[in-house]
């Protein structure tokens, strides 16, 4: 079945047909109703290339998602549940998905802009893409809308989308102060990524705030990975006075806290007390299950796609405002006995 037997059938021409079933107002309301009736019926599907041609729109958005990680063959439950988010949204506004490969050492930098044009993509979404990526910049400085999850860029058509990562960290520090620990430290994650400096100012903040001291020692970096944070867990239990909580910026980083106490001899939370970051699936299946700041995946993807939708029917301004996802502090078995 192709466009000339269906206008046949129909007893149009395939110019009537072609505005029928791209919604041009040339074209009456029962006449269209008709032909995509019939279109329906006799299992037409248009051609997709010719089609975007005709409405200088794809209806595809490109992704881009290089951590640098998996190179490692490490891989973060978070950034998944994250990609079926975006996944869905995209979706649920009629768009399609392209993953765009990360480019080669051998690649120019412009292979992800020459990627977009290729494939006439309406707009890219990126997740936690490292900043310094040339492509990246190359991109966020066209005219190509961009919108970044964790990501921070700039550009004529860019906006950031992430969770409140500060708020998050500093809620999950009161929560810790409240059950009666005056000696937090902190896990925190690569702080070259905007998400991990992000919750080590949020924990500053909280501890200035209320009169905790902060010792260089009670404050290691980490890589959002369990065995890095086994290694800054028996870190931070091997200073001179080692701390009775931990807030780790990562639940794998918290579970990793965890192995590194029982290595110890000591007991969660009756000994130390730990909060990590995310809420992952293991967050809960640990024991005891794992106190932490969630982050709202379904929110994050939504408002990803919103913000990129606006900037696509937009004329190019300056950054656009980022858009900012509240958390929500769950309290579980790590930090209290009994939660």
């Amino acid at each position: 079945m192709n466009i000339r037997e269906l206008a046949r059938r129909s007893g149009v021409s395939t110019a009537t047909v072609s505005r029928a079933l791209n919604d041009r107002a040339e074209v009456s309301e029962a006449t269209r109703a008709r032909i995509r009736q019939l279109a329906s019926e006799l299992g037409y599907a248009p051609n997709e290339p010719a089609r975007t041609l005709v409405r200088r729109r794809s209806d595809t958005i490109g992704l881009i998602w290089d951590s640098g990680q998996e190179a490692q063959g490490l891989h973060n439950p978070f950034l998944l549940g994250l990609l079926s988010a975006v996944r869905t949204a995209l979706s649920e506004a009629d768009y399609h998905l392209m993953l765009l490969t990360a480019p080669g050492p051998d690649d120019p930098d412009a292979a992800h802009l020459q990627a977009v044009r290729r494939h006439n993509l309406e707009g890219v979404i990126v997740l936690t893409t490292p900043p310094d990526d040339r492509c990246l910049r190359v991109l966020a400085a066209s005219a190509v809308p961009c919108a970044g999850i964790d990501t921070a860029f700039t550009g004529p058509r860019t906006v950031r989308v992430s969770s409140d990562n500060a708020a998050g960290a500093e809620a999950a520090v009161e929560h810790l102060y409240a059950l009666g620990h005056r000696r937090i430290a902190t896990i925190t994650g690569p702080l070259h990524l905007p998400p991990a400096a992000e919750r080590l100012a949020g924990y500053q903040r909280a501890c200035a705030r209320l009169g905790l001291p902060v010792p260089p020692s009670y404050v290691t970096e980490g890589d959002f990975f369990l065995d890095s944070g086994v290694a800054a867990g028996r870190r931070l239990l091997a200073v001179a006075e080692p701390p009775t909580a931990i807030f780790a910026a990562g639940d794998q980083m918290a579970v990793g806290a965890m192995h590194a106490a029982a290595d110890a001899g000591l007991s969660v939370p009756r000994d130390l007390a730990v909060v990590g970051f995310d809420d992952i699936d293991a967050a809960a299946l640990v024991r005891p299950a794992l106190s932490t700041v969630a982050q709202d995946q379904r929110g994050l993807g939504e408002a990803a796609v919103a913000a990129l939708r606006g900037l696509i029917d937009a004329a190019p301004v300056d950054t656009a405002e980022p858009r900012i996802i509240p958390t929500r502090l769950l309290i579980r078995g790590s930090s209290r006995p009994g939660a």
